[in-house]
């Protein structure tokens, strides 16, 4: 049956015939669907003024239901959206929409050759067989017609309908709820219900996801002698935020607090000023939170010097520079060991660096470098175009990998324990390809695969942390392409490609933060003057949703997701923002800097529980810049030295690195020109420099061992 014409322009016009119209229409064309013409008349529907915001709050793990509050007899069906995105027809594995009988039309605008195709729901509950109803055409109007075929527009534009999709066999239940199976914190955030057709009435639901505590505490053990301080420290996420108490040998010590024995930063350190052999024992940690507990234990032993164990090869930097390999103790501010160009590969008695002819010296030349469960750490050299691999217990190089020509970025995937090696085929990138080091912790026996992706300029594969410790997907992006493509980090497959190209963005860098989980997407400027907003995309359902307000530069996400810090190396702005328990974004201030951020660290408070401090270093000044993140004030560590100078490494990276000690530590590294210097994050102050080394590409923290 060809379209059915809804009438002329002059005819829509006059309001009061519309109704008229489709009605001998739809009883032309279905004279037995008596209740679609029920469709057309008025409905009524009502929203309690307590129910125009609904909170709700689920334990992470579990299921939940969303209840719309909105009535109504004739009510059509509830359409449900996340982020201004409808739900019921993306196919999430996680999120049902419930739909009572349900079409949805695949629409495409023939006149508009540019405009993409449309899903459109379809309520027909009594219309089996067949289908007919009045809708709207992508960019067009209201049409009537049926499916297949034609529809005429009365702005005389033409839809065809392309699809046809019936759900009226999904069991999505019958009160029109939105069911989220397994919620996590990529869940939380804002949910909105209206009836289809009826827009301007919507409920809103925030769900908020409570996660029980997760502990780690340092040192597990410790030694030491009568008379010296000591401290235990534990640290505790989780929604809401854990308190903390501390028990030793089963006795909580708040009731034993003296000069002696005090609790810092929230109760997430337990000092004792001075030590004696009584003090020997079990301390343990406990958080709780209104969902759960978790607890650990950290033991101290007061004994002789003499019985003391020997050095720990933890709890060290690694420096690869341009005369090798140095391993820097911060505590001692010294070289605990260096492995020297010519010294060789355990496995293959090759040299660490070859030498090459005509050169004088023997210099190093390193690009990326990881840390592999603090057991291996896997280092790129890309004029050798291998990357070797070194043993954190006997401080050697164990093994070299031969890999694309020349490697410029490793990321180690610790879900699936591989690392992840991008080669650019030369410096010009014109020959990239991306490969994968599988059982990357097991020190030997890896495999190498090459995957089927072409023309990849970059990747990113999200972090894990104390709560989030599984990642099931990755990003490429590819050269002078407006998109990231979505990979399954276990089948190295790609999933999805999600496309930037209305927002003109080709992106540079990625962040995430799985606290309503959000990607921020740092975009590549066409000149060296413009500047293009971050976009964000929520990886719920894998859409864009805009920019980040106005924030630009490049994000990095603190280590419990709750902050982001963006700066750019051109401009002159630091833009702090806070995920908040609801799962929204919010700015917490923009502050001036002097331009040419070069990198960029987190450090755990030593002062204040469950909160971060971040650390910059300039391109061009030798300051170190200081920020604590929950009140905005900023300072500059000086005395440090000019920062490294000539051109940047062709392969990327920072000019000038700067490297945190993990969880618990207090130290960072960062080099000069030809020395490193340390700087001691809990007293803010200069640590020491330790000279000698020149050239320092990559620096890997590595704790305990």
């Amino acid at each position: 049956m060809d379209g059915i014409p809804v009438g002329s322009p002059a005819d829509l016009d006059r309001s009061q015939q519309v109704p008229a119209l489709l009605t001998r229409a739809l009883q032309a064309a279905y004279p037995t669907a008596g209740s679609v013409v029920a469709l057309l008349e008025v409905i009524q529907l009502s929203l309690a003024p307590e129910d125009e915001v609904s909170v709700t709050t689920v334990t992470v793990g579990l299921s939940t239901v969303l209840t719309c509050a909105i009535r109504g007899d004739l009510r059509p069906p509830i359409i449900w959206k996340r982020n201004g995105l409808t739900l019921s027809f993306l196919g999430l594995e996680d999120i049902n929409a419930a739909l009572r009988s349900m079409f949805t039309l695949v629409l495409s605008s023939l006149a508009y050759a540019m405009m993409p195709p449309q899903a459109i729901p379809l309520w027909a509950p009594e219309v089996s067989n067949q289908l007919s109803l009045a809708l709207l055409c992508p960019g067009g109007k209201g049409y009537v017609g049926d499916s297949p075929g034609s529809l005429t527009l009365h702005s005389h534009l033409i839809c065809a309908v392309t699809q046809v999709i019936s759900n009226a066999e999904k069991d999505f239940g019958e009160d029109d709820s939105l069911y989220i199976t397994k919620v996590t914190t990529i869940h939380m955030g804002n949910y909105t219900c209206h009836a289809l057709g009826h827009e301007q009435l919507f409920q809103t639901h925030v769900l908020q996801v409570n996660v029980p505590p997760v502990i780690r505490v340092y040192p597990e053990t410790q030694a030491q002698e009568p008379g010296v301080a000591a401290s235990l420290r534990c640290h505790a996420e989780g929604i809401p935020m854990p308190r903390i108490i501390w028990l030793k040998n089963g006795m909580d010590v708040s009731a034993q607090m003296s000069k002696q024995l005090s609790l810092l930063a929230n109760g997430t350190e337990l000092h004792i000023g001075s030590v004696r052999y009584e003090d020997t024992g079990a301390y343990t940690c406990i958080a709780k939170n209104e969902v759960g507990v978790d607890e650990d234990i950290s033991s101290l032993f007061i004994e002789d010097s003499a019985r003391k164990t020997c050095l720990s090869v933890g709890n060290v930097f690694y420096v690869f520079s341009d005369d090798g390999i140095a391993v820097i103790h911060p505590v001692d501010c010294e070289v605990q060991r260096r492995l020297k160009p010519a010294e060789k590969i355990f496995m293959s008695y090759e040299e660490i660096c070859p030498h090459r002819e005509g050169d004088a010296t023997q210099p190093c030349q390193w690009a990326s470098a990881v840390n592999v469960r603090n057991r291996y750490i896997y280092v790129a050299q890309p004029a050798l175009n291998r990357v070797l691999v070194v043993d954190v217990q006997a401080q050697k190089v164990l093994q070299s990998i031969g890999v694309d020509p020349l490697p410029a970025k490793l990321s180690y995937d610790k879900s699936h324990d591989q690392v992840w090696v991008l080669s650019w085929g030369d410096v010009h990138k014109s020959q990239p390809s991306l490969q994968v080091i599988t059982e990357a912790s097991a020190g030997q026996g890896q495999h190498l695969i090459r995957t089927p992706f072409a023309g990849v300029d970059d990747f990113f594969i999200p972090p894990t942390n104390l709560i989030i410790n599984h990642v099931r997907f990755g990003f490429i992006f590819n050269k002078s392409d407006p998109a990231v493509h979505k990979v399954d980090l276990e089948t190295l497959m790609p999933l999805k490609t999600i496309s930037l190209k209305h927002h003109s963005c080709t992106p540079k860098a990625m962040a995430h933060t799985h606290l309503g989980g959000y990607f921020f997407v740092q975009c590549r400027q066409d000149t060296p003057t413009s500047t293009s907003p971050q976009l964000l995309i929520d990886s719920v359902t894998d859409s864009v949703l805009g920019p980040n307000t106005d924030v630009t530069g490049t994000p990095h996400v603190s280590p419990d997701g709750r902050f982001i810090v963006s700066v750019s190396n051109k401009g002159p702005w630091l833009h702090v923002q806070e995920i908040t328990v609801r799962g929204e974004i919010q700015t917490l201030y923009d502050l001036k800097i002097s331009p040419g951020v070069s990198d960029l660290a987190f450090q755990h408070s030593f002062t204040e529980g469950n909160q971060y401090n971040a650390y910059a270093t300039l391109d061009k000044e030798p300051d170190l810049l200081f920020l604590e993140l929950s009140t905005g004030k900023m300072g500059r560590l000086k005395n440090l030295k000019e920062p490294p100078t000539g051109p940047a490494p062709p392969w990327g990276g920072p000019r000038r690195i700067l490297r945190d000690s993990g969880l618990f530590g207090q130290y960072l590294l960062t080099p000069a020109q030809e020395s490193l210097f340390l700087i001691n994050g809990r007293q803010n102050t200069l640590r020491c420099e330790v000279s000698g080394t020149k050239g320092a590409a990559a620096v890997v923290w590595v704790g305990e061992v």
